[in-house]
């Protein structure tokens, strides 16, 4: 998501057709699970005795409320509002296709001489630096920093953000000596960090956006400190909240601006005619729409298949096309949020 150019608007000056702005100080409250999750850590050392580190899983994805709730559901709302709108697919369309093609020959080429190693890296690199630059191109809409400290914190932020995230997943697959290594490494990049915000805040002329600026970056060090403590659960669950809990903000006052009260496509017809409310219909449809597909889709394509073709498929189709989805939401959401698209017709701003 890229709101490098974001303007702030007042709700008054909205026309008749934007009901809804983007509060600033909503999305910086979103941050308010960086203390929550510190504060949750220090109980747990002085006063729990290490219950929530023992007991929390070490890999996120592990625990069902997480899967229901993070990554894929706000992948999912991105894909529905992408083709559930007809103008937008037809907009769209030669570079989903071109992507889509890249994609095929990129994996069906590069499985052949690429290790799956290499293909994780591919996928964390995009994940961090999607997570990050929607984060950053947020806060730029009001810190208004110049090209060059904007893509310096950018940067430094990614590159830690990798190592940790690195860090963790890969943990059982790493000796000390690498698991030291990247620990100094991301240490180093943190510190680099923390004194370039300290260079680039004197070019934030409000209150309000060095705050805005600095919970990025303190972003990046909860996360790193959590890892370092072993509290992995935590570490990624910082970034990743803020992350989807932004952008579900954009798509629902999108969906809400643009929907509310005249439905233009199928789906909020048919939620109209169930008189759920605008807020939910999003939300609510991802959320199911994911939890289906993680555990339900390889059996269902199984028993198509199986109906119709008498084969039966032992490959995990829900994963692919879930980690299909997730590259093409990194690529189009680096251009849809954009000032000018279709989508910023629907999007204002206000602190």
């Amino acid at each position: 998501m890229s709101l490098s150019s974001a303007q702030t608007v007042s709700i008054q000056d909205l026309s008749h057709g934007h009901k809804l702005a983007v509060s600033f100080r909503l999305l910086l409250g979103l941050y308010a699970v960086i203390p929550i999750c510190l504060l949750l850590q220090l109980l747990d050392i002085n006063v729990w005795e290490g219950f929530l580190r023992q007991y929390l899983p070490s890999n996120p994805e592990h625990l069902a409320l997480y899967k229901i709730l993070f990554g894929a559901p706000h992948i999912v709302a991105s894909t529905i509002i992408m083709t559930s709108n007809e103008e937008y697919l037809k907009l769209y369309k030669k570079k989903i296709i071109l992507m889509t093609a890249a994609l095929a020959a990129f994996f069906g080429i590069g499985s052949l001489f690429i290790p799956s190693v290499g293909f994780y890296l591919v996928l964390v690199c995009w994940t961090v630096y999607h997570v990050f630059k929607q984060q950053h191109g947020v806060a730029r809409g009001i810190c208004h920093l110049p090209d060059w400290a904007f893509y310096l914190l950018l940067w430094l932020s990614v590159t830690a953000g990798i190592l940790v995230y690195i860090g963790i997943f890969a943990k059982d697959s790493l000796d000390d000596q690498q698991t030291e290594w990247l620990r100094h490494a991301a240490a180093g990049l943190c510190v680099g960090l923390a004194l370039s915000t300290v260079l680039c805040q004197r070019y934030v002329t409000t209150s309000f956006g060095k705050w805005f600026l600095w919970a990025n970056t303190l972003l990046v060090l909860s996360s790193f400190y959590l890892y370092v403590q072993q509290y992995y659960f935590l570490a990624i669950l910082v970034p990743r909240l803020v992350h989807d809990a932004t952008a579900y903000v954009f798509y629902v006052t999108h969906d809400y601006n643009k929907h509310y009260p005249q439905p233009q496509n199928f789906i909020y017809r048919y939620a109209a005619r169930c008189n759920m409310h605008v807020f939910l219909v999003l939300p609510l449809i991802s959320i199911v729409l994911a939890f289906v597909l993680r555990n339900y889709g390889d059996a269902a394509v199984n028993l198509i298949t199986h109906y119709i073709f008498n084969v039966e498929l032992h490959r995990s189709i829900a994963v692919g096309l879930l980690t299909y989805l997730a590259y093409m939401h990194y690529y189009t959401e680096a251009f849809t949020w954009k000032q000018g698209s279709p989508y910023r017709r629907f999007i204002a701003f206000t602190k």
